[in-house]
């Protein structure tokens, strides 16, 4: 520990941490076991072979989110582009990630091993837009500038709640096209017209792209709570505006969620931004912007994040959604990396430091501590290792006693205390 943080840690030694119990929630598994080749059957529909000239170049866009086997469904959906005669490439259409520079959004899609070899394709990688349309009140509607020298764009996205506002189209098609091909400016101007109107804007103009740029045909995937492919959709131009909200409903009935309810303390082992745009997917914690207008009702008291994954390169978009944290997630965090996707999207309170601690330990403490309101003898904790996996979690002693003959859950192992090593870490 650090001889100058004695005076602070000598304020939590004596705060109890309660025994966990590790237990496994149950949600709906079914999933897709192939997903590539269910995907290359989807293609098969004449309405999207016709799209397809031979000779053609044809922009595919490829995003910043870890999305399940989406290397794979990307080397599908170029294939069948080659089948059809056309020339495909692969656009990183993902706003202002990666630093918002052409070299951390391919490097980002390297993490998903998608290259130039895995795909079969080359990737065009520019931060530059062309203007191709401007909303009713004269806002510009931007996009990539490859996507929109080529003769035809297939968009390629998951659909799923955004963390961050509501409306028929979230995070999915309609986003990919004037957030992710918008790039940095792009993703700029959509936040610009404020947080409440997000819905009202990636409508107008996901609308435009549609009228206005030459989108051949959308590949959109939900996915289950595990993170599987639960069901895939191969949609014309036309079905795009039609079916994405039906999507989107399925896939908000499908995501996971911590049951027990009224916690006083949430513990999250990772944040990141591989793991959601906002570090900790908001759907979960119930962490919204005060700015976004959506109710936080259910959020825990107090939140401890205790480490940052590698695959967010140092970004720790998210964090100021913490009310705890460590060290060692501070460290690794690279600035350079987090405010550019803040200063396009406005969200400074995203990045505003919480509590640092030289531990884990202390961390989980110090949350407990600041557990205004709880009731420290009967504390309602559960800790997550992230936001993405909520199958199994730990609980406190309290919401084991009520929750241990719930059909809905499972016991794996019954209340014991966290064990800790000599550096005062679980991990």
């Amino acid at each position: 520990m650090h001889d100058r943080n004695d005076k602070v840690n000598a304020l939590l030694q004596g705060e109890r941490i309660p025994p966990m119990a590790t237990v496994r929630q149950k949600f709906e598994s079914g999933h897709i076991e192939n997903p590539g080749e269910v995907l290359r059957g989807l293609l098969e529909r004449p309405e999207l072979k016709r799209t397809i000239r031979p000779g053609m170049s044809v922009a595919v866009t490829a995003g910043s989110r870890g999305i399940d086997h989406i290397d794979e469904l990307l080397r599908e959906t170029v294939g069948f582009i080659q089948a059809q005669g056309g020339k495909p490439f692969i656009v990183p259409a993902m706003g202002s990630h990666g630093g918002a520079v052409a070299k951390g959004q391919v490097e980002i899609l390297e993490g998903f091993h998608i290259t130039e070899e895995t795909m079969g394709c080359p990737i065009k990688a520019s931060m530059e837009v062309e203007q191709i349309a401007a909303l009713p009140d004269g806002t510009p509607v931007f996009m990539d500038r490859n996507a929109c020298a080529a003769d035809g764009v297939v968009v390629v996205n998951r659909i799923k709640p955004h963390t961050g506002f509501r409306g028929p189209y979230e995070s999915g098609l309609y986003k990919m096209m004037c957030v992710g091909l918008g790039k940095q400016k792009g993703a700029e101007t959509v936040h610009n017209r404020g947080r409440k109107r997000m819905g009202e804007t990636i409508q107008l103009m996901g609308d435009a792209f549609l009228e206005k740029a030459n989108i051949l045909f959308g590949v959109a995937t939900i996915e289950n709570a595990f993170d599987r492919t639960y069901r895939l959709a191969a949609l014309t131009r036309e079905e795009i505006q039609a079916k994405e909200p039906e999507l989107l409903v399925e896939a908000r009935g499908l995501m996971p969620r911590i049951i027990p309810e009224n916690l006083d303390v949430l513990v999250i082992d990772y944040m990141g931004k591989n793991i959601s745009g906002t570090g900790m997917d908001t759907n979960i914690t119930r962490s919204f912007s005060l700015e976004s207008g959506i109710s936080r009702e259910g959020r825990a008291k107090k939140i401890a994040v205790l480490d940052l994954t590698d695959q967010s390169h140092g970004a720790a978009v998210g964090m100021g959604a913490a009310d705890t944290t460590t060290r060692r997630l501070y460290e690794k965090v690279d600035f350079n990396t987090t405010y550019p996707n803040l200063l396009t999207s406005g969200g400074t309170d995203s990045a505003k430091l919480p509590m640092i601690f030289d531990n884990q330990r202390l961390t989980i403490q110090a949350a407990i501590k600041t557990a205004i309101g709880a009731d420290k003898e009967r504390l309602r904790m559960v800790r997550i290792r992230d936001t993405l996996h909520l199958s199994e979690i730990q609980v406190s002693e309290a919401i084991f006693e009520e929750i241990c003959n719930d059909p809905a859950f499972e016991v794996i192992s019954p209340p014991r205390e966290l064990s800790f090593d000599e550096n005062g870490d679980l991990f």
